[in-house]
């Protein structure tokens, strides 16, 4: 099983640095998840690919397929929240 958070983002985007202690911390508490932070500037075809249309916006991902996505700044306990989807 693969499991995969994709951090779509923006330098310029006040919430995003909000949300980035929290991915962190979340990536410390499970090394197993991939974490790819995406900046929508950087990458505006994959942004456009996952339909991005605000952010910050967090994709959870099971082996390639999309399980949940959140727009706006969360905490960790709803990215916890998210992963128990991919369960």
């Amino acid at each position: 099983m693969s499991v995969v958070l994709k951090d779509f983002y923006a330098d310029w985007c006040g919430p995003c640095q909000m949300i980035k202690t929290v991915v962190e911390e979340f990536e410390e508490l499970h090394p197993e998840i991939e974490i790819q932070r995406i900046n929508i500037d950087d990458e505006e075809d994959l942004a456009e690919e996952y339909d991005v249309s605000s952010i910050p916006c967090l994709v959870l991902e099971k082996d390639g397929e999309e399980v949940t996505r959140e727009v706006g700044v969360v905490t960790t306990k709803k990215l916890e929240k998210m992963l128990g989807k991919a369960k």
